[in-house]
C-alpha cells in the first residue's frame, strides 16, 4: 500500500474559490497564500463566508506576480485586478465573534468589487506581518484565517465511501472533492477516512502532525461552482455514520493538520507515515 498526494489547492481568500497547483510550498500556517485574505463586514469586521454568503464559492482569486497581485473574478461584474497592499491601514477583524486583531485594509476599490459581488457592504483585509494566531487540538500549530487550523486533508477513499453511500439511497448524485474544500487530497489506501488516523507523516519535504477531525457546517451544501446551495448532500448522509459526540455531534470529514517541518509538496510524492493512531 502507497499512498500519495492526489490534489493539492489553496483558497487565497477565505470562503472563494481555490487554486489547484501541482507543486506548493509550505509554510508554518499551511500551502503558500493559503487564507491571507478575508472579506470581512464593512462595519464590524466580522468574517464573511460561505455559510451566510454561498455566492463566495463561485468568486475567482488568482494570486500573481510573484505575489504582488490579485485577479478577481464572478458573475455579473467586472473583473478585478488589484495590488496587493502588505502593511498598509488597518482594521480590527474577528472571526465566530472572538477577536483577531488588525489586518491590512485592501483599499476602497477591492471593497467596492466585493460588496457588489455579494450584496453586501465588505472589506477586504489581509494578514499583517507579525500576525501570529494558534490553532488547537493535539497539535496546535499556527493559522492565518483558515477557521482554526493550517491544512485540511481528505481522501479519495473517504470521498468513495461516502459518495457509495449518497448513490445507494437513490434520490441523489455523487458529490465531488471541492465541496470540502481540503488543501491536500491523499490516494493509495483503500480504506475510508483512514486520514482520521495518521497522527504523524512526511510529503516530500513537509511534516504534518493530526491536530483534529474536521467537523462540517452547512459549507458542504454548497455548490462550489455555482455558489448555490445545493443540499442535502452530502450532510444528510454524513449524519448516518460520521457524528462527532466530542464535539458537539457535528459531522465530519478529513482531518486537520498541523505544520511541524516547513518544505515543499507535489502531486504523485508518496507519503511516509511515521505514526498512526493506536487502537
Amino acid at each position: 500500500m502507497t499512498i500519495t498526494v492526489r490534489e493539492l489547492a489553496y483558497y487565497p481568500v477565505k470562503g472563494c474559490a481555490g487554486t489547484t497547483v501541482d507543486s506548493a510550498q509550505v509554510f508554518g500556517t499551511g500551502l503558500e497564500h493559503d487564507r491571507t485574505f478575508m472579506v470581512v463586514d464593512a462595519t464590524d469586521g466580522a468574517f464573511r463566508s460561505q455559510r451566510t454568503h454561498p455566492a463566495m464559492a463561485a468568486i475567482q482569486v488568482e494570486v500573481r506576480d510573484g505575489g504582488a497581485v490579485l485577479a478577481l473574478s464572478a458573475q455579473d461584474v467586472e473583473p478585478l485586478r488589484v495590488d496587493i497592499d502588505r502593511d498598509g491601514p488597518r482594521r480590527d477583524v474577528s472571526m465566530f465573534d472572538r477577536p483577531l486583531g488588525a489586518a491590512v485594509d485592501q483599499g476602497d476599490t477591492v471593497a467596492e468589487w466585493f460588496s457588489d459581488a455579494l450584496g453586501a457592504k465588505s472589506r477586504l483585509v489581509r494578514v499583517a506581518p507579525g500576525f501570529d494566531r494558534d490553532g488547537w487540538g493535539d497539535t496546535p500549530g499556527k493559522v492565518n484565517f483558515a477557521d482554526a487550523h493550517a491544512v485540511l486533508v481528505a481522501s479519495t477513499a473517504s470521498l468513495d465511501g461516502l459518495n457509495a453511500r449518497i448513490t445507494a439511497r437513490g434520490d441523489a448524485e455523487p458529490v465531488p472533492m471541492n465541496r470540502f474544500r481540503p488543501n491536500i487530497v491523499l490516494t493509495g489506501n483503500d480504506e475510508p477516512h483512514f486520514e482520521d488516523r495518521v497522527r504523524r507523516m512526511t510529503l516530500g519535504s513537509v511534516e504534518l502532525a493530526y491536530s483534529v477531525r474536521a467537523t462540517r457546517c452547512n459549507v458542504p451544501l454548497v455548490d462550489q461552482r455555482t455558489g448555490r446551495r445545493a443540499g442535502p448532500e452530502p450532510v444528510r448522509t454524513l449524519a448516518t455514520y460520521r457524528r462527532e459526540p466530542e464535539y458537539k455531534n457535528k459531522v465530519s470529514f478529513g482531518a486537520k493538520n498541523a505544520v511541524v517541518c516547513e518544505g515543499a509538496v507535489s502531486v504523485g510524492d508518496v507519503v511516509e507515515v511515521a505514526e498512526w493512531l493506536s487502537t
